[in-house]
């Protein structure tokens, strides 16, 4: 199985990077984990908020096959234990899904074409967090959600 993390813009902040850096290399091998950062709009400034999700929207469907199980997250999405989360991915680990794709939108959300791709959305938080944070959070459960699947120490209940 592939687990891509599909994003916009690059993580400017030195302090998450450094963390994210921290939990990439821990990530099981066989997951195949690749983080995809898309280029921030060119005068986005100019657009609507519709059009810049549109056009973000065109950059993410050049990411993704008609084959691959497509994850959002995104504040409307369903929330999980971290236990509950390991056990999607075991899930998807065992099923005929090769290639899960975990999409983080842009400052306003996902255009309507993505939502249409999507297989499900998945909420990190009630609250809301940059971007950029939400990068490291996801990729730190999917490092726990190893450590449980492998019945390591990692994670308490």
């Amino acid at each position: 199985m592939k687990i891509n993390l599909i994003c916009i813009g690059k993580t400017d902040a030195k302090e998450i990077q450094s963390l994210i850096n921290y939990y990439l290399p821990r990530l099981p091998k066989h997951w195949n984990f690749e983080m995809m950062e898309i280029p921030d709009l060119k005068n986005a400034g100019k657009l609507t908020p519709e059009l810049i999700k549109k056009e973000e929207g065109k950059l993410f469907l050049s990411h993704i096959d008609s084959l691959d199980y497509n994850i959002l997250l995104d504040e409307k999405g369903k929330l999980y234990t971290s236990r509950e989360f390991s056990a999607k991915l075991d899930n998807y680990m065992n099923s005929s899904v090769k290639k899960i794709n975990l999409l983080i939108g842009g400052a306003y959300g996902f255009s309507e074409e993505i939502y249409q791709k999507a297989h499900e959305k998945i909420s990190v938080s009630k609250m809301t967090f940059t971007h950029q944070m939400i990068r490291l959070f996801i990729i730190e459960q999917i490092y726990r959600a190893s450590q449980i699947l492998a019945g390591k120490p990692y994670h308490n209940d």
